[in-house]
């Protein structure tokens, strides 16, 4: 199936990050209309179950994105690698979101969702989700005030959780949410700082 992709050149991207050997990622805000096609194929992919969203319709897609855009503690865009969007990131404040009363929140955590969009063929990029997972945590390392960047990711999907161990994150307990148990992980800012320069300048 042909995944529909917006026309991004027009969007101005709220950071620019370059990995050496992989490109320049820019991330743009999503933008629930013009998306609405791209997002929905990307999260009712059987690949993308542990979203959490594959039995949505697309109204109710479009309804969950326009009520994030409307919010001032979350946000999504689209990130942005070679003219073509190439995953989907969701930040937070834990204070502000459910996962709050699932942890003891410290000032200056810092949430993000991940969802690594399907290949678009041609030859593999090396360090491919490194190198997007880094161009997220540099975007959020431009607020001094974010010393920890926490995920939340299902218990269940060992994939995801290996690939943050990789980038530097530490595990943390499994905690019930009402629509999954997840894992907990976590990444300081100096070990953020450190997992950007890794990554970025090989």
């Amino acid at each position: 199936m042909s995944i529909p992709s917006p026309d991004l050149s027009g969007r101005t991207p709220v950071h620019t990050h370059h990995v050496d050997g992989f490109g320049d990622v820019r991330l743009v805000p999503v933008d629930p209309d013009a998306d609405l096609d791209l997002l929905y194929a990307w999260v009712s992919e059987e690949r993308a179950a542990f979203w959490g969203m594959t039995g949505h319709t697309r109204e109710q897609v479009h309804e969950t994105y326009t009520f994030l855009d409307s919010l001032t503690t979350h946000h999504a865009f689209l990130a942005v690698l070679g003219g073509r969007p190439a995953a989907l990131f969701q930040t937070y404040e834990p204070e502000a979101d459910p996962l709050g009363e699932c942890y003891d929140v410290r000032p200056g955590d810092y949430g993000v969702h991940l969802l690594i969009g399907p290949a678009h063929g041609g030859r593999p990029v090396t360090n491919f989700s490194s190198g997007l997972i880094v161009a997220l945590i540099d975007y959020i390392l431009t607020d001094p005030g974010r010393r920890r960047i926490v995920v939340e990711p299902d218990a269940r999907n060992a994939k995801a959780i290996e690939r943050l161990r990789r980038v530097g994150f530490v595990l943390g307990p499994e905690i019930d949410k009402p629509e999954k148990r997840a894992r907990l992980a976590f990444l300081e800012r100096a070990d953020a700082e450190a997992a950007v320069k890794a990554v970025s300048h090989r």
